[in-house]
């Protein structure tokens, strides 16, 4: 007989209250946790003067503690997770992009301020006038460092110096004394300093009154004297000539007196300047409006390329005489399996001017070797066969789907009235079909106007464009641009790759808008 715990005269939450409870901590337990870690990366953010990644994670742990510490917003935790992602992983990296674009930051503003400055006022120079020639003698087991002025009367008149035994060295620093000869021992050769250079190099040798020497040598040590002195309104004396250096915020550099900008900087706000750079300097406005039309040539032909191909040939499985259906679909489906980067790859052996085995049918053929990496029309040519054979089994497959589900009756009617198969092709199929297909026509067009792979792999952006400042090629497209200014440019100027990135995003979402404003067709 079933029995209860209120039959046994127990309560009924008595059996499961521990383990529901235990849970619960563990729960607690396991979000004090993640709460902690977030505010320590939050803290270790800061610290570094990473302040948008530190209010990121900020956002993110009160967001962690609010939506799993409240019951009432306990439907939103099966989300949360999908909405954090989004906001680490999309919206983040969107608006620091954005944030980026309307700074100077680039390899020579990378720096913060204070690490600029800190960097400067660790730079030291060699003091004039005064070296010491080096000796290593060996006492027992002990090493020591015998020094002897190469000229002048040393330093405070000490021309020779010994130090401690190098195995008491601690932190890098290394004490010697004046002394009158040279220690006993063995004094050591050429050979036995190169083997201890790299202990040598990062030593610092400390005399009584406090002068550092450093190796500047293979056989010398000199006093190495802080360049650089902080002045109370921030800029920076240069001790060995009495220079100074001014600190210009509007730049991001420390400037000397005749102008002379000073790496590293440091970035700053510069406002809309790397947008009107795009279309006012002329030597970027002009590779840009280049590179900006062949994208969206590029990405429009090849819709229209793939599409035809692959409509040509759905129609042609669909004809009922036509014998072996499943082995030609197979056939025509397989380019789609083979990963896109093996199958461009190939093409670029293939498409080799020198030893490609299309130029060598051509020239069998008709006694021709087109130059297509050098030429920009043949490359950008090479570049619409090769994207159309990746892309035309997508489209195949879309085609054969759609023509399946016209009505039969159609095609019966036209040939009572006489259609032919051109007929029912252009007249029925194509019109039937082309609603349903555009807004993932669009898509295909918003995918091709960022294939960066396939530009990245092929050409690599290449022949460049004559005369322009930034590294741009004839068969760029926006994001393949973007990425040289932002990475392969000698400057590698973020900022004003971020305002190019900013505007393909602006073109991207305004196609994304349209396809989504579409109107949903049935067949």
């Amino acid at each position: 007989m079933y029995t209860t715990n209120a039959s046994r005269g127990l309560p009924r939450h008595r059996s499961r209250y521990p383990a529901e409870r235990y849970t619960r901590w563990t729960m607690r337990a396991l979000m004090a946790v993640l709460v902690l870690s977030t505010l320590w990366l939050v803290v270790a953010f800061h610290l570094r003067g990473q302040w948008m990644f530190a209010l990121l994670f900020l956002v993110l742990g009160a967001s962690l503690a609010i939506v799993f510490g409240k019951r009432t917003l306990m439907s939103h935790r099966y989300v949360f997770p999908a909405l954090a992602g989004m906001g680490v992983f999309v919206i983040f990296p969107l608006i620091y992009t954005v944030g980026i674009s309307f700074s100077n930051y680039s390899s020579s503003n990378l720096l913060s301020e204070e690490r600029v400055r800190a960097q400067f006022l660790e730079q030291t120079y060699q003091a004039e006038g005064v070296a010491f020639d080096f000796q290593l003698y060996r006492e027992g087991d002990r090493i020591r460092l015998y020094l002897e002025a190469k000229s002048g009367a040393g330093l405070e008149g000490a021309r020779r110096l010994i130090s401690e035994p190098l195995g008491k060295a601690g932190k890098g620093k290394l004490a010697v004394r004046p002394t009158d000869a040279p220690p006993p021992g063995e004094a050591l050769g050429l050979r036995e300093v190169i083997a201890n250079r790299d202990r040598l190099q990062a030593l610092t040798l400390e005399t009584p009154d406090g002068t550092e020497l450093s190796m500047v040598g293979l056989r010398s040590f000199a006093p190495m004297l802080p360049r650089y002195q902080e002045n109370s309104d921030g800029s920076l004396t240069d001790l060995r000539d009495g220079g100074v250096l001014t600190p210009d915020q509007e730049n991001g550099f420390f400037v000397t007196e005749s102008g002379e900008r000073l790496t590293p900087g440091w970035p700053v706000a510069v406002g809309l300047d790397n947008y009107t750079r795009i279309f006012a300097d002329p030597d970027i406005r002009g590779p840009f409006l280049q590179i900006f039309v062949w994208t969206f040539v590029f990405a429009g032909l090849t819709v229209v390329f793939t599409l035809a191909v692959g409509f040509v040939l759905a129609s042609l499985l669909q004809w009922d005489q036509l014998k072996g259906k499943a082995i030609y679909r197979t056939l025509l489906i397989l380019p789609y399996a083979v990963p896109a980067f093996i199958s461009i790859l190939i093409f670029k052996g293939m498409f080799n001017q020198n030893y490609g085995e299309i130029n060598l049918i051509l020239e069998n053929l008709f006694g021709i070797r087109p130059e297509w990496f050098t030429d920009p029309w043949l490359a950008r040519t090479m570049l619409l066969i090769v994207n159309t054979w990746l892309g035309y089994p997508y489209m195949l497959l879309l085609c054969m789907g759609l023509i399946q589900s016209i009505p039969r009756d159609l095609y019966e009617a036209s040939a009572v009235d006489g259609g032919g198969p051109l007929v029912n092709m252009f007249r029925i199929t194509l019109p039937l079909i082309l609603k349903p297909l555009t807004p993932l026509l669009i898509a295909a067009f918003a995918f091709n106007f960022n294939n960066f792979v396939l530009i990245a792999l092929l050409t690599g952006g290449s022949p460049d464009i004559l005369g322009a400042s930034t590294p741009a090629g004839t068969t760029d497209l926006l994001v393949s641009y973007t990425y040289r200014i932002a990475f392969q440019d000698a400057g590698q100027n973020f900022g004003l790759a971020a305002a190019i990135a900013t505007l393909i995003f602006l073109l991207v979402v305004g196609l994304s808008l349209l396809n989504l404003r579409l109107p949903k067709v049935k067949v």
